[in-house]
C-alpha cells in the first residue's frame, strides 16, 4: 500500500515499537521503520540484560518525582499508558513480569528478548508492515505539514502522518546515532544540546583511582552547584579509574548543571550522629594503644580505603593511636561524614545510560505528542528532551509516549476522513 494514508513510524525501539502498535490497534495502516536488523536492540542491553520494562509507581505524581527534567509534560502520556498499563500489555502479549525492589519490573524469565518478542508478536499481530535494515535520510513537508520520508537509497515513502522514534546518541552501537535531532532541526524545530545522563562522574582528586573497584554502601551523597544543592541520597558509589560511578554518581549525573561539574560531599557514616561518631571514634581509638591509626580506621571502612583515609584528613596513617589528638580525631569525624570531591566532568555520551537533551518540549503538544510546527509530525521516546533517574523510569517514558503519538496520529487520520 504505497500511498500517503498511513503512518510511518522511525525507529523500532521501544517508542517505536508502542507508538506502531497503539496506531495499528486504532485501525491506521503502519510501516515501521527500522535501520538496523531487528528491532528493540537497545531493548537487549538494558536492565544488565534483563530488561528492567517499568517501574510501578503508586501514581503519575509518584512517577514525575523521578524525571528531573520537564517532568509536568509527560502527565498526559503517563495517565493515557502507565507503568500498569505496559504490564497488562505484557501479559496480553504472553510476557509475564514480576516485580522486584524499588518497584522495578522485569519479564519472569528475565530475558529482555522476551519483551521485544512479544511486542514483535503484537506488531504483527495488528498488521504492522516492518521494514528492517532501512534508512531513512530524510523528512519531508510542504505547506507546515508532513508529506513523508526519503530512504537513504533514495526512495520516497509518502505519508500523512509520521512518528519520529529515533531515541537518543547513547548506546550508538544499538542505532542510536542522534538521527531525530537532525530531522526535527532540518525542519526548523529547536533541539536542546544532547549531554550524557545516568553516567559515571570524573573527579578533579586523583585518590578514587587508588580505590578502583571498591564499593561503598550506606553512604550519603550531597552534590553542590553554586552552593546550591542540587542532589542528596543514600546508596551506593563505586570508584573507578576515572572518579566515581555506582547508583549515586549515576543518578547525581542527572541533576548536573550544563557545565557538568559540581561539589561532592559524602557522609560515610550517615546513620551515626556527629556526638555519637565521636564517641566511637574516641572509643577505637582508645582502645588501640600502640596500633596505627590507619589499622583502627578498618573497624570503620573497607582496608583499603582506611589505608589512605589518614592521609585525606592530613594525618599520617603510621601514627600510633596513642598519640592521636583530639584535634586530631576530630578531623577524622569531620572527613568521615563530610569527604569533599571535585566533579569536573561525565564519562562520553556513548557511555551514558540515557541522552540527556532533544526535542524541545515546548515544540509538542503533550497531549498529542505532536509538533507545533508541522502538522501530522510526532516524536516520542529519549528523542524528546525527557529523561530520568534509573529503576525502569525512562522506559516507561518511552511507552508512554510512543503510546500517546500512536493513537493520536491514527485518530488524526480518521478525522482527516483517511
Amino acid at each position: 500500500m504505497e500511498n500517503g494514508n498511513r503512518v510511518l513510524v522511525i525507529g523500532g525501539g521501544a517508542a517505536g515499537m508502542t507508538a506502531a502498535l497503539f496506531a495499528a490497534r486504532e485501525g491506521a495502516h503502519v510501516t515501521l521503520l527500522e535501520k538496523n536488523e531487528k528491532l528493540g536492540k537497545k531493548l537487549y542491553i538494558t536492565g544488565k540484560g534483563r530488561c528492567n520494562v517499568t517501574n510501578v509507581c503508586e501514581d503519575v505524581q509518584d512517577f514525575l518525582r523521578e524525571v528531573p527534567r520537564n517532568p509536568r509534560f509527560l502527565y498526559s502520556a503517563l495517565r493515557h499508558f502507565g507503568p500498569n498499563d505496559m504490564l497488562s500489555l505484557l501479559r496480553d502479549l504472553g510476557c509475564e513480569t514480576k516485580v522486584e525492589r524499588g518497584r522495578r519490573a522485569y519479564p519472569v524469565s528475565d530475558h529482555a528478548s522476551d519483551v521485544t518478542k512479544a511486542l514483535e508478536k503484537g506488531l504483527r499481530g495488528a498488521g504492522v508492515e516492518i521494514r528492517l535494515q532501512t534508512r531513512v535520510q530524510k523528512i519531508t513537508e510542504e505547506n507546515g505539514a508532513v508529506t513523508g520520508v526519503m530512504l537513504s537509497d533514495g526512495v520516497f515513502l509518502p505519508a500523512r502522518k509520521v512518528i519520529v522514534c529515533t531515541g537518543g546518541m547513547s548506546y550508538p552501537s544499538t542505532g542510536s546515532t542522534g538521527d531525530g535531532f537532525r530531522f526535527a532541526r532540518d525542519l526548523g524545530i529547536p533541539v536542546t544540546q544532547a549531554r550524557p545522563s545516568l553516567v559515571g562522574l570524573r573527579t578533579k582528586e586523583a585518590w578514587p583511582m587508588e580505590l578502583q573497584g571498591l564499593t561503598l554502601k550506606n553512604i550519603c551523597l550531597t552534590g553542590r552547584s553554586c552552593g546550591k544543592m542540587i542532589y542528596c541520597e543514600q546508596s551506593e558509589l563505586l570508584f573507578t579509574h576515572f572518579g566515581v560511578s555506582g547508583p549515586l554518581a549515576i543518578e547525581l549525573s542527572c541533576h548536573l548543571p550544563e557545565d557538568g561539574q559540581c561539589e561532592i560531599e559524602m557522609n560515610l557514616k550517615p546513620g551515626l550522629t556527629r556526638e555519637q561518631l565521636d564517641l566511637r571514634l574516641t572509643r577505637e581509638i582508645a582502645a588501640a594503644g600502640k596500633k596505627q591509626l590507619s589499622t583502627v580506621l578498618a573497624a570503620l571502612l573497607p582496608q583499603r580505603f582506611a589505608a589512605l583515609f589518614p592521609a585525606l584528613c592530613g594525618l599520617d596513617g603510621k601514627t600510633p593511636c596513642s598519640q592521636v589528638s583530639g584535634k586530631m580525631r576530630d578531623k577524622i569525624a569531620q572527613q568521615l561524614q563530610a569527604l569533599p570531591l571535585t566533579v569536573i566532568g561525565t564519562r562520553p555520551l556513548d557511555e551514558a545510560i540515557v541522552t540527556r537533551g532533544g526535542v524541545q518540549v515546548k515544540e509538542l503538544s503533550p497531549g498529542a505528542m505532536e509538533s507545533r510546527r508541522i502538522a501530522g509530525l510526532y516524536f516520542a521516546g529519549e528523542v524528546i528532551d525527557v529523561d530520568a533517574h534509573t529503576g525502569g523510569y525512562n522506559l516507561q517514558i518511552a511507552w508512554s509516549t510512543g503510546a500517546l503519538a500512536g493513537k493520536s496520529a491514527a485518530a488524526a487520520l480518521k478525522e482527516d476522513g483517511t
